[in-house]
């Protein structure tokens, strides 16, 4: 009989986690730097490439990375997201580009779902969800 254990939030709160397929990185390295004051507030965790990008534009930024999705960065932030260590997910999707790593997306975006994870898969989506996070909508610890 196995029981569910509730693992509690990190003391510094939960991380908003950054991905985004290769041609929709420029975009959310652009949306980072619109939002840096926020985004400076709370712990990031990014998937290797997409984190090193958005590291290498605004180095102010702390953030964990995590290996490349298709070598296992998305099960890495899907685990954390289980764990109860991620308060949002910013993943700019390339809906016309075919991905060999597919079926880890949806397992990444499923996983936001049973857990009840806000999943922003466009800039617009995205702003919600940090509007909804400064107005106290969204748990941050």
């Amino acid at each position: 009989m196995s029981q569910s254990v509730s693992q509690p939030a990190p003391p510094h709160g939960r991380a908003i986690a950054l991905v985004a397929h290769d041609l929709k990185k420029p975009a959310l390295v652009a949306w980072c730097g619109r939002h840096l004051d926020q985004l400076r507030r709370f712990p990031l965790i990014a998937t290797g490439t997409t984190g090193g990008r958005i590291q290498d534009a605004f180095p102010e930024l702390q953030i964990e990375r995590m290996k490349s999705g298709p070598q296992g960065g998305d099960q890495q932030i899907g685990a954390r997201i289980v764990e109860g260590r991620v308060m949002a997910l910013i993943f700019f999707v390339d809906p016309l580009t075919p991905m060999p790593h597919d079926v880890d997306v949806k397992a990444l975006t499923r996983i936001a779902t049973v857990y009840d994870i806000p999943c922003a898969q466009s800039s617009v989506t995205a702003d919600c969800i940090l509007y909804a996070i400064r107005d106290g909508h969204i748990a941050v610890g």
